[in-house]
């Protein structure tokens, strides 16, 4: 798993505390493990929010020893139930080489192009959602609306092209691609959200649900017919810097974690 780096003011000053460890590995069958359960994890706690829409969505996380290689929730499985036992094994070709389902067609094209164009990304996440869905079709980046909202500021993308267009073309893997070149969060115009992680499924994860929430977030004050007050600009890339680095979306990721475990014990069967 790449390293993120940890903020100050977020570790505990005192020794003997209880606080998240970032894991580190003596193998990668270890890693492996752990990557593969948090996948699991992740796709639980999609199930806790409401993401699931039939056969839609879907979550990735290369392989930490096989590169080109990235395990992803197995097609026509509700969210709900993906376990261990279920998960998928494919490459960039969109060719299962570990796993007893069927790939997701929409999720081989947009994944495996990020995937494949920045070696750098670990993992990545895209679902129907509501909100995210109902935002996206104003083509619209999200405003600084609040310290959430901060969190992506300058740092999450529009994506017009292949607006309204089934994302199952090869060329509409390339614009999503091209996007993530700086972004770690996209709007996909007239399709949905999609975010992905330099460090862990676990930063991925969380911040597509973060995104889903500030989506929300937007939509009830401009449905309110309130015109809000920006987080002024400076301030806005202090908070992004502080609470919207990869370290924090791996921690904030931590509790949902522990909560969908203790909810679902078979999910790492």
């Amino acid at each position: 798993m790449a390293r993120a780096e940890k903020v100050s003011i977020y570790q505990p000053d005192q020794e003997g505390l209880i606080f998240p460890e970032i894991p580190s590995f003596n193998s990668f069958e270890s890693e492996r493990k752990y990557m593969k359960e948090h996948l699991v994890g992740a796709c639980r706690a999609f199930a806790a929010h409401d993401f699931d829409y039939g056969f839609a969505g879907h979550l990735t996380v290369r392989d930490p020893e096989h590169k080109d290689l990235y395990w992803t929730n197995p097609m026509a499985v509700p969210f709900s139930q993906v376990s261990m036992s279920n998960l998928i094994l494919a490459d960039h070709e969109g060719r299962v080489v570990e796993g007893d389902y069927a790939i997701n067609r929409a999720g081989f094209v947009l994944h495996s192009a990020v995937h494949h164009d920045h070696p750098d990304i670990v993992a990545m996440c895209h679902a129907h959602t509501v909100y995210g869905t109902a935002w996206a079709a104003t083509g619209r980046p999200l405003d600084p609306i609040s310290q959430d909202a901060a969190a992506f500021f300058e740092d999450h993308v529009v994506i017009d092209d292949e607006a309204g267009k089934v994302a199952v073309e090869s060329e509409a893997g390339g614009k999503v691609s091209q996007a993530f070149g700086t972004a770690r969060a996209a709007i996909h115009k007239n399709h949905g959200l999609l975010t992905a992680s330099r460090h862990s499924i676990d930063a991925a994860a969380f911040w597509f649900i973060a995104l889903e929430r500030c989506c929300k977030q937007q939509l009830a004050v401009e449905a309110a017919g309130i015109k809000p007050v920006f987080v002024p600009e400076d301030k806005a890339r202090y908070s992004r810097e502080h609470v919207g680095s990869e370290y924090i979306g791996w921690l904030h990721f931590q509790p949902l974690y522990q909560d969908v475990l203790a909810k679902n014990p078979d999910m790492l069967n």
